[in-house]
């Protein structure tokens, strides 16, 4: 696996890889190398030996710095020199270059080609509003993706998820990353009432991907219809295991729910860290499980899987007890 190591004056580097872990999850082989006020060229220089040799395979390493002739910059290029056969650098680091280097490691084996990679991802990442202030070029390029016809066909769903938070860093860059839809879809009555809401759903979605925010009983329309969305990888995000059943029910033709955050509320027990559930979300996930689903318990792509039915018995443990206290 190529190592990565984020270098940048001051705790920059280690701010963002604090980010990318709680967005992406915890990785190996990454390290932040940092130049402080009180510290000179020979010092971070010390810190990137250091953090190099820690890595399991020294061959394969990618250099992620804050400024193009920085002091972080000229030292990581001092020991690139003799390495510059394997190794790559890449300056102007920001989370979406993180984030797509974390994704392309599971597949691209060498920093050359994440390093060619991920510098689309960086620039992408840049957006701005008012959006009659983007360069023309880029504003053309969305106008483009937006007016592609439909061919005929039904969507592909590569992800669906019950995520309180709904379309969030988490969604919008690991997910996205790993399952690669064209559009995210949230599924919301309440949601697709609340315009400001949809609006700010509609700005968060990742570069190139349409996001929309409709209610159950259009997805419920959407899935039957095999004329308009052939070729099309939909993520579907629900507020709630409430709508994603009344989903199912309807027809949406879903195998697996990705359970990623439900939040707490009065009359809610925790059985875990990020779930939280009272009576009803109980029915609904077990009336889920009888319709045929099976449950993918995971914030983020590179978490391991947690037992459903452990936490529903133990949900329902401390409902009763609380029903009885």
């Amino acid at each position: 696996m190529v190592g990565i190591i984020l270098a940048s004056h001051g705790g920059f580097a280690e701010g963002i890889f604090q980010s990318g872990s709680m967005i992406f999850g915890e990785q190996e082989n990454v390290r932040a190398v940092t130049l402080m006020p009180n510290e000179g060229p020979n010092d971070i220089k010390a810190k990137l030996k250091e953090a190099i040799a820690s890595f399991s395979d020294q061959e394969e390493v990618l250099f992620l710095v804050d400024l193009w002739g920085g002091t972080p910059f000229n030292q990581v290029n001092s020991l690139f020199e003799e390495h510059k056969d394997k190794w790559a650098i890449v300056a102007g680091m920001n989370l979406p270059m993180l984030i797509e280097a974390y994704a392309s490691r599971s597949s691209v084996k060498t920093a050359h080609e994440i390093a060619a990679h991920i510098q689309e991802a960086a620039k992408e990442g840049v957006k701005v509003k008012p959006e009659e202030l983007a360069p023309a070029e880029a504003t053309h390029v969305t106008h483009a993706q937006q007016s592609k016809k439909g061919t005929p066909g039904k969507f592909k769903y590569v992800l669906a998820r019950v995520d309180s938070r709904l379309l969030h860093g988490q969604v919008a860059t690991a997910w996205a990353k790993t399952t690669q839809p064209t559009r995210i879809i949230v599924v919301s009555d309440a949601v697709a009432k609340d315009e400001l809401r949809k609006k700010l759903i509609q700005q968060a979605a990742p570069p190139g991907v349409k996001a929309h925010v409709i209610p159950v009983a259009q997805m419920i329309k959407l899935a039957k219809d095999d004329q308009h969305f052939g070729g099309e990888s939909v993520l579907l995000l629900f507020e709630s295991p409430q709508d994603a059943l009344r989903a199912v029910e309807g027809g949406v033709p879903l195998k697996t729910i990705n359970v990623g955050s439900m939040a707490h509320s009065t009359g809610k027990v925790q059985p875990n860290k990020v779930l939280a559930f009272d009576q009803e979300d109980i029915d609904t996930f077990l009336k889920l499980k009888k319709a045929g689903l099976d449950f993918d318990v995971r914030k983020v792509p590179n978490d391991s899987k947690a037992n459903m039915d452990e936490i529903i018995k133990k949900a329902q443990e401390e409902l009763n007890k609380l029903k009885y206290s």
